[in-house]
């Protein structure tokens, strides 16, 4: 395989979660389905989870089927019991949009306050949800989890947008445009065929280097912009950091982000 030795910087960030031991523990198992009455390539599933993983494959139904596997678990009676009552799953259905997400003791719907019930500034149990969703071929999905589970999406050709924190990303057998991003954890994507607009696949612990093995590879020259200088004493050219590479005649732009691993880019088998 070609090793381009293209070296990838971006800025850090940090994310801890601590983990209780507990000694109570409550399961429960749940399911949802929802019918989509139109095209499926016009139709989207989000689902915002915090601690579980995420498992989507594609099939050849009309209908979004979720399976759910929840488990409180505290460290006695009295918490599991208020993690039991307290704890609820929010799921909304509008047109062929499906949405699947935390509703209680807080919402965990992006660009909703987490604020605990009650202003409670924290709570005394633990919660995870395991999902396993099927969905039509060709339906768009957009979903993230943050602790204690990888996601992997199989054979769905719509739109993807996926976002994890603490785990990887496994995307397969895609065909569409695909956000790709993590923080602790691979991102690996195959696709069947090109995606046909502009991606991004970024992880911070992956670093440095750029292997691919497509034979006619440019390492192009970085870009330069003019910037106007505010103090109109001159013009300011500005040296786009960024390290572009061509695959043959070039196309589509895909942008891969990384701190402590490679990239590479494989041809099918």
């Amino acid at each position: 395989m070609k090793k381009l030795m293209v070296t990838i910087l971006m800025g850090m960030g940090m994310i801890c979660a601590v983990a209780r031991t507990n000694d109570k523990e409550f399961r429960e198992h749940l399911s949802r389905e929802f019918i989509l009455s139109g095209n499926p390539a016009g139709a989207t599933l989000f689902i915002y989870n915090i601690s579980g993983f995420i498992k989507v494959e594609g099939y050849s139904g009309d209908k979004v089927i979720m399976e759910m596997d929840k488990t409180i678990s505290a460290d006695d009676d009295k918490n599991l019991e208020t993690g039991k009552q307290e704890f609820k799953m929010g799921y909304d259905q509008k047109s062929d949009t499906v949405m699947a997400y935390i509703a209680e003791p807080f919402d965990s719907r992006p660009h909703r306050r987490w604020q605990y019930k009650d202003d409670h500034q924290d709570i005394d149990y633990d919660y995870n949800i395991d999902f396993i969703v099927k969905v039509p071929f060709g339906m768009n999905i957009h979903i993230s989890t943050v602790n204690n589970g990888i996601i992997t999406v199989y054979n769905v050709s719509g739109t993807l947008h996926v976002s994890n924190v603490n785990e990887a990303i496994s995307v397969k057998n895609a065909k569409s445009t695909t956000f790709a991003h993590t923080v602790n954890g691979d991102v690996t994507v195959s696709y069947l065929t090109n995606p046909p607009e502009e991606s991004s696949y970024y992880t911070i612990n992956g670093n440095g280097d750029f292997y691919t093995d497509f034979p006619e590879t440019t390492l192009l020259p970085a870009s330069i912009s003019k910037v106007r200088d505010k103090e109109g004493n001159g013009t300011v050219y500005k040296l786009n950091a960024v390290t572009s590479v061509r695959f043959g005649k070039g196309g589509k732009t895909f942008k891969f982000e990384t701190l402590n691993g490679n990239v590479y880019i494989k041809k099918q088998s």
